[in-house]
């Protein structure tokens, strides 16, 4: 694939571009995204799903935009697909072909079944689960997408979508018909098992993106990151209720829903509600990437069953990547990082995962220096918190963003937590991440590498290196360890 590849999705509702660059081989990240309320499919549905002359000029020119950015990027790939309103149109070739002519670009119209299975390849390899159903809410259709141990098991789509229910139901002020015609629609999915259906949802598209901020804001949520916020249905549907007796856009934007969204939102939640109850859904994570990403990564990953490798996360990737962090440096830092956790393991006590998690957080401690010399470990933290995008918990991104920021320095205490506490694991847990990423970086201090061997003993942690380094030996001494241990520097 190119190093600089464009997707566009043209959907019934809005059009969606992503400009993405390789870093190496599985990596990427994004240089562009850009979304146009287009509307294609605006009138269709009241007029034998023929697509409409204003919509197809607002996309037709909208493309045209997209197109120039993608030049600017200097992208040397563009894949452009289209879904339901496409498909749906029987006039669509006459949009096709203008767009083919014109601007140069061809468009691959998507069925139903492999518009969900984009979905899920994205939310498969960017969100931090192995089981899940995808809802991917559109303008005329839903996708659904079964995910189990690791793996997409099945793939469905449903003709039931925001703007098709507004032109059929809502703007006839029919509630009753509008339920009786999602649920009818949803029998495809309730006729299975019911331990079939997984208890987890990870929802895409704008609908479901709105509703997630609004639940964020109502909750307080310490983070402004949607991709990856999760939350208990059983405790938010009230706010579902709120919009879906909104009485005009004043009360919309009393509850916090934004402007571009007051045309489709409450059919939107009108349907995520009803697929929430009849599925008996128990969680919601939020998912910030869809058809788009799908695409892109079907593309990089054709040659491995369009999945990454395992134990391979792109954003870590990425980052080292794009900061050109010495490869060997970090490696050394990742291996140390490992034997610290591990010789230190009956004293702390530890769940595995902050194992993984101080690698992570000891090879990417350095990056902040390239942005801000002086005072990187805060530049750190505040990239890392935007920075680590997918396949990671909230609470993951967050813990590594802290270790980081507390590595080299005194241990934290309890107000430092306070704005992320209820993403952070308990104090006891944070001072001995930050001790260890702190002793893990005062032993490489200058960056020589040195062998190393851990030894515990009665709560003395000997440090045994190979040689003498005046640094290590001046600079361990001055760690402020957690209760209970010791540091012993021998030659």
């Amino acid at each position: 694939m190119a190093k600089v590849t464009t997707i566009i999705d043209i959907g019934s509702n809005s059009m969606r571009m992503v400009v993405l660059e390789k870093s190496s081989r599985f990596a990427f990240n994004l240089l562009n995204e850009t979304k146009s309320r287009v509307k294609i499919s605006e009138g269709c549905y009241e007029n034998n799903g023929n697509l409409q002359e204003a919509a197809m000029r607002r996309a037709f020119n909208s493309l045209q935009s997209f197109l120039n950015i993608s030049r600017a990027l200097k992208s040397r790939k563009t894949i452009c697909v289209a879904t339901s309103a496409l498909r749906d149109a029987p006039n669509a070739n006459t949009f096709i072909n203008k767009v083919r002519n014109e601007l140069g670009l061809n468009i691959r119209v998507i069925d139903g079944p492999k518009e969900a299975y984009y979905g899920g390849i994205a939310a498969l390899n960017l969100i931090h689960e192995n089981e899940f159903l995808t809802v991917d809410i559109g303008g005329g259709s839903t996708e659904f997408a079964f995910v189990k141990n690791g793996e997409i098991t099945k793939c469905v789509s449903l003709d039931i979508g925001t703007v098709r229910l507004n032109e059929l139901f809502f703007r006839k002020e029919n509630l009753e018909g509008a339920k009786d015609f999602v649920l009818e629609k949803l029998k495809e999915l309730t006729d299975l098992k019911e331990d079939s259906i997984p208890q987890t949802i990870v929802g895409i598209g704008g609908t479901i993106r709105a509703l997630s901020k609004v639940i964020m804001a109502k909750n307080n949520y310490p983070l402004d990151i949607l991709h990856g916020f999760t939350y208990e249905v059983n405790l938010n549907s009230y706010i579902f209720d709120m919009i879906l007796e909104a009485k005009d856009n004043h009360s919309l934007k009393e509850i916090g829903i934004k402007k571009d969204r007051y045309d489709t939102i409450k059919e939107g939640t009108f349907i995520f509600k009803t697929i929430l109850e009849q599925l008996n859904t128990k969680t919601v994570i939020t998912s910030g990437v869809g058809v788009r990403e799908g695409v892109y990564l079907s593309d990089i990953l054709r040659n491995s069953n369009c999945k990454f490798p395992h134990n391979f996360n792109v954003s870590v990737r990425s980052l080292l990547d794009r900061f050109e962090i010495c490869p060997k440096q970090s490696a050394y830092l990742g291996n140390n990082a490992k034997q610290i956790f591990d010789a230190l393991q009956d004293v702390h006590n530890l769940d595995k995962k902050y194992r993984a998690l101080l690698v992570i957080a000891s090879k990417l401690h350095s990056l902040g220096s390239s942005l801000n010399f002086y005072k990187s470990n805060d530049s750190t933290f505040d990239f890392i918190i935007s920075g680590l995008s997918y396949d990671f918990l909230h609470s993951s991104r967050v813990t590594v963003a802290h270790m980081i920021k507390f590595s080299k320095k005194r241990l934290p205490k309890k107000k430092d937590l306070e704005q992320y506490s209820s993403l952070l694991p308990n104090i006891e847990t944070m001072q001995w991440l930050s001790f260890m990423i702190s002793l893990n970086l005062t032993i490489n201090q200058d960056m020589s590498k040195p062998k190393v061997d851990f030894i515990l003993k009665d709560n003395k942690l000997k440090i045994n290196l190979e040689k003498p380094i005046y640094l290590v030996q001046s600079e361990i001494p001055k760690l402020q360890t957690p209760k209970g241990i010791k540091v012993k520097v021998e030659i």
